[in-house]
Formats: structure tokens, C-alpha cells, sequence
């Protein structure tokens, strides 16, 4: 049975209209980007580029054979090979011990832990040449490291090691800094998850703490060795400075350019420069490929 229609009173109500939604803009003390971006590149070109632009423009008018001659001579590839290898050597060393150094400050709580932490970073604020200094007083033959190891036959200063000392002092703190962010997000749960499915301790570095800090200590390790290359003031002091033998590439720049050889001097600079900058650029694709591998969930 259908219900009778309703009457048409004429009345028609009138419903609340929505009330707009007000977007507000949240206002930042930092200036737009616009403005940012250009402070940023004006700043950057002024400290980075324009060094850079120069040294590279002065090696770009010598020539070709001209700056075959001065970048590869017998002497530059001597210092190439000590400041190469011991850079290479000392940042070895500091992956080691750096990544056991960040586990230590970030897994245990013990006193005195502060005061280790802040010795890591002593080599960022002590000067490079008070360093040199102090290395050379402990390593030298009448040193005392130097005067327990001499008897031994093991020669440290003046030699490729006490460049590897020296150089393993001012890179330390940037693979423990690299490392120890990724240790504390990392976290406890994991190593447990691991040892309730039967791994081992062994295991459990390997398979998962390892792969977890190994983009951390890659960068930490391609920092210190970009570091080494261009180390000077804590080297030269204890490294002896024999050309052909413990000459750095560094110490052979300023020695041109006591010698007016600005030539010779900016073709080293440039070789030690595209080295250091290849280094990063592989860092930094190699950390965009491990990032997209995260976002597609690899």
C-alpha cells in the first residue's frame, strides 16, 4: 500500500554552506629559495669554485706535453706513490679500528666514555702541525715509542710508516663519525631477531650489522683517504722529506713553488685534485644506486 505524498508547504530550508578551508602558510626566518639558492652558489663559487677554476685554468694554459712533463716526472710519481699508498694504508687501518672504536662508544656505557669520544675528535681541533710535532717526538729513535721499537729493527719516523701513523691520526674521526649514526639506529631488536633464528655472533656481523654500516664506513673510509692524499702539516715533520723516498706529493708542491715553478706546482695540485674529486664522485653514485636500491625495496 503506497503512503500518501507529503504536502508542499513551500518551505525550502537552507543548508549551512561549508566553510572554506584556510591554508596557512607557515613563515620560515630562512629567505626563499630563490634567494637561498643564489646565496648559496655566490658563497660556494667564492670559497670552492673559484680556487678551484683557477688552479685548473693556469694548468689548462701549459699544454698538453708541458703538463705531462711537470705532472709525471720521476720525482712527482715517487711522491705520488708514498702519498697514494700510505693515504691508502692509513685509511685501511682506520676502517678497522674505527668501526670497533664506534661500536665500543655506541653498544657499551663505561666511564670515561665522553672523554673517549672527545679524543676521536682531537685531531679536528688540534693543529696539524702540533701533531707532526708530537708524533715525531714518540716515534723518533729516541722517542718513547720510537726507543722501544728501535732495538726491535722497526724504524717508524722518517720512514712510510710514521706517514702511515700520521696519517691514520687525522683520519680516524671520519670513519668513527661515519659509523656511529648507523650503530645507534641500528639498534638491539636486530641482533636479537637474529640470535632467535639461530645465528651465531659471527653470523649476525656478517649478515646483518655488516651490510647495514657498509655504506657509513665506505664513506668514512673513501673521507679519510681523500684526507690523506692532501695531508701536510702532520706528515712533514715526521715523514723526513727525502725526495724519491719519503717525499709527499703535497711537500713537493710547496717545494716548486719555493722554486718559481708555478707550472709544475699546479699540474701536481691538479693530479692530487682529480684523484680526491674521483673518489667522492664514485662515493656519491655509489650512495644514489644504494638509495634507489632502498626505495625500490631491494
Amino acid at each position: 500500500m503506497a503512503l500518501p505524498a507529503a504536502p508542499d508547504t513551500g518551505f525550502v530550508p537552507h543548508l549551512p554552506r561549508p566553510t572554506p578551508r584556510v591554508r596557512r602558510i607557515r613563515r620560515s626566518i630562512i629567505p626563499g629559495f630563490g634567494l637561498t639558492l643564489g646565496l648559496t652558489i655566490a658563497w660556494l663559487s667564492a670559497i670552492v669554485f673559484l680556487p678551484l677554476a683557477a688552479l685548473l685554468l693556469k694548468a689548462a694554459g701549459m699544454g698538453p706535453a708541458e703538463f705531462a712533463t711537470a705532472a709525471l716526472s720521476t720525482r712527482a710519481i715517487a711522491a705520488y706513490k708514498v702519498s697514494f699508498g700510505t693515504a691508502m694504508a692509513a685509511a685501511l687501518i682506520n676502517a678497522l679500528f674505527g668501526t670497533l672504536i664506534a661500536w665500543v662508544l655506541v653498544r657499551y656505557r663505561f666511564p670515561g666514555r665522553r672523554l673517549v669520544g672527545a679524543m676521536v675528535d682531537l685531531p679536528f681541533a688540534l693543529p696539524t702541525a702540533v701533531a707532526g710535532i708530537a708524533l715525531t717526538t714518540l716515534y723518533a729513535e729516541n722517542g718513547l715509542i720510537g726507543g722501544l721499537l728501535a732495538p726491535l729493527g722497526v724504524k717508524v719516523a722518517f720512514t712510510w710508516i710514521g706517514i702511515t701513523v700520521a696519517l691514520t691520526f687525522v683520519g680516524l674521526p671520519f670513519v668513527v663519525r661515519a659509523i656511529e649514526p648507523v650503530l645507534a639506529d641500528l639498534g638491539h631488536d636486530v641482533e636479537e631477531a637474529a640470535a632467535t633464528l639461530g645465528a651465531n655472533r659471527l653470523q649476525t656481523f656478517n649478515r646483518v650489522i655488516f651490510p647495514a654500516i657498509f655504506p657509513a664506513l665506505l664513506t668514512g673510509f673513501a673521507m679519510a683517504f681523500a684526507r690523506g692524499v692532501g695531508e701536510y702539516g702532520s706528515v712533514i715533520f715526521i715523514a723526513g722529506n727525502m725526495p724519491y723516498r719519503t717525499e709527499i706529493a703535497p711537500l713537493l708542491i710547496v717545494t716548486q713553488l719555493e722554486q718559481y715553478d708555478y707550472n709544475g706546482a699546479s699540474a701536481i695540485a691538479v693530479v692530487l685534485l682529480l684523484a680526491s674529486f674521483s673518489v667522492l664522485v664514485v662515493l656519491n653514485l655509489y650512495q644514489s644506486w644504494i638509495a634507489r636500491r632502498g626505495e625500490r625495496g631491494e
